[in-house]
Formats: structure tokens, C-alpha cells, sequence
């Protein structure tokens, strides 16, 4: 008996806990969403978050961004969209996304947890100041295309382009273009395997 009452009242201060935090990261997400570039219907950002140049972050509909992520973009006199996200794309949590002047990230794209995605690097060759003080370099756009995924800890550096349906697998380090339905993993990132050509050769 007494394990019934345990179960049922641990079920109960569960489904609470989670109905008050989808609740809160919805207000959030309605509250907040004038500050953007544009915020797609039903897109929900779950706090805590840090956000950096959010007017010029675009959001599309039905994006989810977990607890704990960091969407940046550089400050900059340009007023167009430097960060932007497609319909349906969702980030796990503990994501960075540091935009200086393009990032891309197209429809129903899969991030996991831990991902880094950025269009530039920190200079670092002067030896008499720190790397902190010394700004970006090697600014160059990325583009995350549709359907893709990415999985646990990937690194996306400057100037990539991540191919449609591409796989990317966890703890990967992607500094070359992924072509179109291919899987890459390693330290940097290697292609392993051509979704399309799998497929062509079962029909």
C-alpha cells in the first residue's frame, strides 16, 4: 500500500514539474519573442539561456532550443540576420551558436547535446596579449542544411557546409563541406558512408 501512495504521488509531482516547466519555457518564449529578428508560432526556447544580438536571430516555426544552450551573435554595426534557424529544427540543450556573419541552419535539422556551431575563430598569434583580447578570425559562413543531424559534442567550424539528410557522428570535429545524405565522424570528420549510394544499390 504505502508503495502505491509513493508511486502514484512520484507521478504526480512529475507530471507537475514538467507541466510547470514546459509552462514557464512558453511564457518565456511569448515574452521574449519581439526581441528577435522574427519567432515562428510554437517555437520555445527553454531557459536558462544566454542570448547575445538576438535582433539578429530569426527563429522559425516549431524550433525548439534546450535548457542551457548560448545563441550569439557578434555585435556589428549590419542589421541583417546573422543567426538563423528553419521550421521544425531542434537543439537538444547545452548548445553554442555564434553567428559574426552567417549561420545557417535549415529545416527539421537535429542537434544533439553539446554541439558547437561557428562562423569564426579566435585569433590567437600574438603571443604578447591573450587569445581573450585578440578578437575573430577566419569569419566564413556555414550552412547546416535540411534533415541533417548532428550528434552528441560535434564541433562545426568556419566555412562548413553539412549536406542534406548528412550525419554527423558524436565527438566529430567537421572543418571540410559534408556532401548531401553522407555520414562523416572523427577528429576532423571523415566521410564513411554515402547515404544515397545505400540506397540506390537496395532498389
Amino acid at each position: 500500500m504505502i508503495r502505491m501512495v509513493r508511486r502514484f504521488a512520484g507521478r504526480a509531482f512529475l507530471g507537475l514539474y514538467r507541466s510547470l516547466q514546459r509552462g514557464w519555457a512558453k511564457s518565456f518564449s511569448l515574452l521574449t519573442s519581439g526581441s528577435f529578428a522574427s519567432f515562428g508560432a510554437k517555437s520555445v526556447i527553454q531557459p536558462p539561456v544566454r542570448l547575445t544580438g538576438e535582433r539578429r536571430i530569426a527563429i522559425g516555426a516549431r524550433v525548439f532550443v534546450g535548457a542551457g544552450s548560448w545563441l550569439q551573435v557578434l555585435e556589428s554595426e549590419d542589421e541583417h540576420v546573422a543567426l538563423e534557424m528553419g521550421d521544425g529544427t531542434s537543439i537538444a540543450g547545452n548548445c553554442v551558436v555564434s553567428a559574426a556573419r552567417s549561420v545557417r541552419i535549415g529545416d527539421r535539422v537535429l542537434i544533439a547535446r553539446g554541439v558547437y556551431i561557428s562562423d569564426h575563430s579566435h585569433a590567437f598569434e600574438d603571443t604578447g596579449r591573450a587569445v581573450l583580447d585578440q578578437g575573430v578570425t577566419r569569419v566564413e559562413p556555414v550552412e547546416i542544411c535540411d534533415g541533417a543531424w548532428l550528434g552528441e559534442n560535434v564541433v562545426i567550424g568556419p566555412g562548413v557546409r553539412v549536406g542534406r539528410g548528412a550525419v554527423i557522428g558524436a565527438n566529430s570535429v567537421v572543418l571540410d563541406d559534408v556532401p548531401d545524405h553522407s555520414v562523416a565522424v572523427g577528429t576532423p570528420a571523415k566521410i564513411i558512408r554515402r547515404l544515397e549510394a545505400d540506397t540506390l544499390r537496395g532498389a
